[in-house]
């Protein structure tokens, strides 16, 4: 379900207010169109769909921490890697947030009112699909650490960033779900 203050199918205009986008939390089924929801598993559990659809095959993998400071729960842009998946986990267990829209390969833009906002607990990471556009992490702590699985270059030859104040006079305000 679409969550912002207006309308899903509203015409898209300039505007200097932020629109409210509420977080929904995070389920298996309702991240589906963006990636996965990486959930914990038993040891030894056979791989499967969620691990098939890490695709690294690019180059080589970089992991590692990425250390962020707090920043406002503003969205008024967005990215997509078109070449690779990607995973996100927060460090430590706390929750947080992210912003994505569905991968859209004919076009440079993502659909603005596709939009989507979710609530992701700390016990849990999500595998972006390739070409999924994507703003976050945000939470609400001052600072906050989060496991990043992409390519070594990923940010130098694959980093797409739509801003969406100079394409469609936007911007979101995230917010948690009540």
């Amino acid at each position: 379900m679409q969550a912002t203050a207006e309308p899903v199918n509203m015409p898209i205009i300039s505007s200097n207010a932020p629109l409210a986008l509420i977080a929904e939390p995070i389920t298996a089924e309702n991240f589906l169109p963006f990636g996965k929801l990486i959930e914990p598993t038993a040891d030894g559990t056979p791989a499967g769909v969620v691990d098939q659809a890490l695709d690294l095959s690019g180059g080589r993998p970089r992991f590692y921490i990425m250390a962020l400071e707090h920043r406002p729960l503003t969205v008024a842009g967005i990215t997509r890697h078109a070449q690779v998946t990607q995973v996100l986990a927060a460090v430590g267990g706390l929750p947080w947030f992210i912003a994505v829209a569905p991968a859209n390969a004919a076009s440079v833009k993502p659909d603005p009112t596709a939009i989507r906002a979710f609530a992701i607990p700390g016990h849990v990471a999500v595998l972006l699909n390739r070409g999924a556009w994507h703003a976050g992490p945000y939470f609400e702590s001052d600072q906050m650490s989060f496991f990043n699985l992409e390519l070594d270059d990923t940010n130098v030859v694959d980093h797409e960033t739509c801003d969406l104040v100079k394409s469609f006079g936007l911007s979101f305000d995230l917010r948690p779900a009540a």
